[in-house]
């Protein structure tokens, strides 16, 4: 089954945006998520996995909140980048090779994971590098 290029962008937009698909779905409006993390791994999470799968755990990292808005996201032709880039915590110690990262729900924690794909180039870490994310980071959604 495939998803029209229509869909698949309100889709996008609902879930990046806070943006309702008209006669389909809305915004929660009890409680809304007003923000999606963003998360750093040293392999896939994979399908079955949470955003702590994999998760980097080198000095002073933490996940990233981006709001779900057009500042935050910009959603085009059925794919999604961050508008700004997306700056993690200086390393302070250790090491590790970013090759993926992941959407989700939550800024700690194994919560669901949305969306993960691979970091190209991947990201190598150690005392003080600032791993970003950048506004040409792709997530193509079909």
């Amino acid at each position: 089954m495939t998803t029209g290029n229509t869909f698949e962008n309100e889709l996008a937009t609902l879930i990046f945006n806070a943006s309702s698909i008209v006669n389909i779905a809305i915004n929660a409006t009890t409680a809304p998520l007003t923000t999606l993390a963003v998360s750093l791994h040293t392999a896939d999470p994979g399908e079955a996995g949470t955003m702590a799968t994999n998760e980097t755990s080198y000095g002073a990292y933490t996940r990233v909140a981006v709001n779900r808005t057009a500042t935050g996201w910009a959603v085009t032709n059925n794919s999604v980048s961050p508008s700004t880039n997306i700056t993690f915590a200086a390393c302070t110690s250790g090491t590790a090779t970013i090759t993926h990262a992941a959407i989700g729900v939550s800024t700690t924690g194994s919560a669901k994971v949305l969306f993960s794909g691979t970091v190209t180039p991947n990201i190598s870490v150690s005392a003080g590098v600032t791993p970003r994310l950048t506004t040409a980071s792709t997530i193509v959604l079909c």
